[in-house]
């Protein structure tokens, strides 16, 4: 299908009396897949361009281009004023207009240019594309009020998710600190009892040993006696 698409441009050009004085235009584009038309004002007088499928099928082949490149490109360089491009709004004779604007293609600087005629009527080609700037910038504003509302509401619910995450982080800590309380109580309680275990075989050992002790003095005791009975007899 057909898009249509609209812009509007404020370009700084030369004026024909004194190069480096610059006037103001408007320039407001109405492009479509083929063809395309312009509508330019400087406040006073107005100018309107409109490049036909043929024409601008013409002017594609004498580029090597497709007809839909050679509306996108015109469209970029007159929809949005391109660094580096130099831009031109001179007399073409008989109240015509010339407007021109420069490009890099392959190192080599080029040039596109189109004749504008007056318009038939000055204040409504003018007043349409005030009309157009107008209703641009109501749509501009609109949106600028529901990207701060957005915003705000994306502000307030990060605020609200970093307390939630921040009290979340807090009742960890605090879980994790009771656990750990608890584990070394549980822990402490575990190594006394050990302790105590250990303390109670030490004491069977020691007695064990003790008690081994005294059966081996007794049984040495008593053998010593029966031998110097038998000694006697």
């Amino acid at each position: 299908m057909d898009a249509t698409r609209h812009t509007c441009l404020k370009l700084e050009v030369p004026t024909n009396a004194q190069p480096n004085d610059r006037s103001s235009i408007f320039v407001k584009g109405t492009w479509n897949h083929h063809h395309f038309d312009l509508s330019i004002t400087d406040g006073l007088n107005a100018w309107s361009c409109h490049a036909t499928e043929d024409e601008v099928l013409l002017r594609a082949a004498q580029w090597d281009q497709e007809p839909s490149d050679y509306v996108a490109l015109a469209e970029r360089y007159l929809g949005f004023q391109q660094p580096g491009s130099v831009y031109g709004f001179t007399d073409a004779g008989n109240g015509d207009r010339r407007l021109s604007w420069t490009f890099d293609k392959e190192g080599m600087k080029l040039e596109w240019r189109w004749k504008c005629k007056p318009a038939s009527d000055n204040k409504t080609t003018t007043a349409g594309i005030l009309d157009f700037l107008m209703d641009a910038n109501i749509r501009l504003s609109e949106e600028v009020v529901r990207k701060t509302q957005l915003f705000e509401r994306l502000k307030s619910e990060s605020e609200r998710c970093l307390a939630q995450s921040e009290k979340i982080c807090d009742e960890k800590v605090e879980f994790e600190t009771a656990i750990y309380a608890k584990f070394l109580n549980v822990l402490n309680a575990k190594k006394a009892k050990l302790r105590e275990y250990r303390d109670q075989l030490s004491k069977q050992t020691t007695t064990g040993s003790k008690l081994k002790q005294e059966e081996y003095s007794s049984d040495k005791t008593e053998s010593f006696d029966d031998e110097s009975d038998a000694e006697k007899n």
